[in-house]
């Protein structure tokens, strides 16, 4: 017809080729033209016709390195052997490239018999889900069905490979309910299967032995692995790796109070994720939150526990809403909202219930006391402190009892543990609330000397928040060190935080 035509006479003229270099050399149609043309060409030609059509695009874009568009087109033309051998790579699977959702997609429309007649899918589809959080599909499943048909396969260095990715992945599973044995045997069973070439997994299951050696609280084998990780996945682009250890990586830093190092470690996670953020960035995004808390910018701190907690609630079976909901609550305290701060405990609380998070139960039970002791319900606190292992809120409520000596006692074991282990962390808090015992025991010597390490362990990363949430009776010590010249910049700074004003030290002889 006429319409027709017009089209071709316009397609001939290339009036709607726009150029894509200076040198044009390379061109695209202009958007709307090109979706016109997808649309008239079913028909004029046949399904088989626009399924060759996209064997020579995916070829074209192969031979030019544009992997993506290639699978793309492979797809369309419903070439599952090339398209599968598009997803592997050269060396990089695209799914470690950040192209997961494509492939995900892809591998959902497959009917089972595709997956009978070749075992690597199975293991692809379960890498996949396992990178989107898609725990719900029974990922172990996909893996018994995996190594079911890979039972009569030779045992070549190919299959080993693949029950090497099938560990790998069950240790990456067991990374989402941290299970520290199954992550280290599972781990272990993968670095001995998997082919010495298959870099991408074999760089996957270095940082989930470093997230083991992280939850045993060893942390400088942790942060070597992370490292390790790190370096291995930008030299290949395993972008989805490197995201992964990288926030590994900032969270170690948190806990060697070192705020802003990991503060610019989480800000690479989001400049690697880029604009707008994949959910990915969810733990980057709470982590600097945390920061941000510990510096007492409690804005920022709610901003970025708002955007991690949009972000999670698009991923599954991901711990993230718990981490998101402590940090609310840390908020909602410092706001003096102990009503608001109950409310976003008991929805967290939920939360870890539902999904079967039950390592979160310490911490959210931790603040929940510290919620009831601002209140003034001592004895709640006691009920929660006797109830759980949790010695730093049963020293908290002997203090509010005035008890210094028992405050002493329970503090005494946790820092002798944080000293042997070099948890930076646990040793400022603990360093905090000696000072607090020492100076309501009367031991105003062992006091200052307590909040002087306390200081020097805080200063150098800006946190704030160790010493204001231990409320008011702590000004009065920062007062004294002021006073006696010790650390009195910072000191006057936390003092500030705590709407002070300023205190001179006491002039020298």
């Amino acid at each position: 017809d006429n319409g027709q035509e017009i089209l071709e006479s316009l397609e001939r003229a290339n009036l709607f080729l726009i150029p894509l270099d200076t040198e044009r050399r390379w061109y695209r149609y202009h958007h709307l033209f090109a979706e016109l043309l997808r649309q008239r060409l079913p028909q004029s030609a046949t399904e088989h016709e626009v399924a060759a059509l996209h064997s020579r695009a995916s070829q074209w874009y192969e031979a030019h390195g544009l992997d993506l568009e290639a699978f793309h087109h492979a797809a369309a033309a419903h070439d599952v052997e090339r398209a599968v051998r598009l997803i592997e790579g050269e060396g990089l699977p695209l799914y470690f490239r950040g192209e997961v959702a494509p492939v995900q997609h892809w591998l959902d429309s497959l009917p089972e018999a595709e997956f009978k007649a070749r075992p690597s899918l199975w293991v692809t589809y379960a890498s996949v889900l396992t990178m989107t959080g898609r725990l719900h599909d029974n990922i172990e499943e996909i893996l018994h069905a995996a190594e079911t048909a890979l039972q009569d396969a030779a045992p070549d260095d190919k299959t080993n490979d693949l029950l090497g990715q099938i560990a790998a992945i069950r240790a990456m599973l067991a990374v989402t309910k941290n299970q520290v044995d199954m992550i280290i045997t599972q781990s272990r069973r993968a670095l001995e299967l998997l082919h010495p070439n298959n870099a991408p997994m074999r760089t996957t299951t270095t940082w989930t032995l470093g997230y083991a050696y992280q939850l045993q609280g060893n942390r400088r084998a942790a942060s070597q692995a992370y490292a390790e990780t790190i370096t291995h996945s930008q030299k290949s682009g395993n972008i989805m790796t490197e995201i992964a250890a990288t926030t590994c990586l900032g969270q170690i830093q948190e806990t060697e109070n070192q705020a802003h190092q990991a503060a610019e470690t989480f800000r690479r996670v989001l400049h690697i994720i880029g604009d707008p953020p994949w959910p990915a960035a969810c733990e980057a995004c709470v982590g600097l939150g945390r920061i941000h808390y510990q510096w007492n910018d409690l804005e920022a701190a709610e901003q970025y526990a708002q955007q991690g907690l949009e972000l999670a609630r698009q991923l599954e079976n991901v711990d993230t809403p718990a981490a998101c909901g402590v940090l609310l609550a840390r908020v909602q305290l410092a706001q003096a909202d102990t009503a608001g701060a109950l409310t976003t405990l008991a929805e967290a609380e939920q939360f870890v219930r539902e999904h079967h998070f039950g390592h979160w139960d310490g911490e959210i039970t931790a603040v929940r006391s510290q919620t009831y002791l601002q209140q003034g319900d001592l004895a709640a606190a006691a009920r929660l402190a006797a109830d759980h292992d949790l010695p730093l809120s049963q020293a908290r409520i002997h203090l509010a009892h005035n008890e210094p000596d028992a405050a002493l006692a329970y503090l005494e074991p946790v820092r002798q543990q944080a000293e042997a282990n070099d948890w930076a962390d646990i040793r400022l808090q603990v360093l905090v609330l000696q000072a607090l015992a020492h100076q309501a025991a009367g031991e105003s010597e062992q006091a200052v000397q307590a909040i002087s390490e306390a200081l020097a362990l805080a200063a150098p990363g800006g946190l704030l928040r160790p010493f204001v949430d231990e409320g008011p009776p702590l000004a009065a010590l920062l007062r004294d060190a002021v006073k006696q010249g010790i650390a009195p910049v910072f000191a006057q700074q936390v003092l500030a935080a705590f709407g002070e004003t300023a205190v001179a030290p006491l002039p020298t002889a």
